[in-house]
């Protein structure tokens, strides 16, 4: 297989405020949800998309995917159980760019996706995004004690690989607690 074209600093400028639509069916066994695009992932219209990003690689290490996926085949997911959605739609270069009201509000929308899709669990990539969404100051990694609807909520680290705090392996086992746990 050919290495994607990377795109262009104007491409990249272009993508600004896309949208990346959701992966997502009802029932499924986990929904995962990040903050917001990155101009990359916008960019290419594809999740988790810049190189670098420990999602794909962290998803197979987990146990959730057969083989390493990569971003172009996401929709291979929802045969698996598994979709994407963001908390935020828009892309923007950094997710210290989006508001507490715009992720309060991406929260209430996230919210009623879950309702209407109802995934098994929830796992938002982001405790901070979550905190905020949420209203969950004292939230911590794992599983959330609040459901939405019948939909158990689950909190992972953010797989940017601009998270120092969490590092390969220790990202795969809190993953893999997830997936023990379906």
């Amino acid at each position: 297989m050919t290495p994607p074209r990377r795109p262009t600093r104007a491409e990249l400028a272009a993508a600004k405020n896309k949208t990346v639509p959701d992966v997502i069916a009802p029932g499924l066994d986990v929904l995962f949800c990040g903050i917001n695009p990155g101009l990359y992932t916008a960019a290419i219209g594809h999740h988790f998309g810049r190189p670098g990003n420990r999602f794909w690689p962290t998803l197979h290490a987990a146990g959730f995917t057969p083989r390493l996926f990569d971003p172009s085949e996401e929709q291979e997911l929802l045969p698996l159980g598994l979709g994407i959605t963001n908390v935020v739609a828009r892309a923007s270069a950094a997710a210290d760019e989006l508001t507490d009201r715009e992720i309060v509000a991406g929260g209430r929308e996230l919210a009623a996706r879950v309702r209407a899709f109802a995934p098994r669990f929830l796992a938002v990539l982001g405790i901070g995004a979550y905190r905020t969404a949420f209203a969950q100051p004292k939230a911590a990694i794992g599983l959330q004690p609040d459901p939405i609807g019948e939909t158990r909520v689950w909190v992972l680290p953010n797989p940017s690989g601009l998270n120092a705090h969490y590092q390969g392996k220790d990202l795969v086992k809190v993953f893999r607690a997830l997936r023990e746990a379906l």
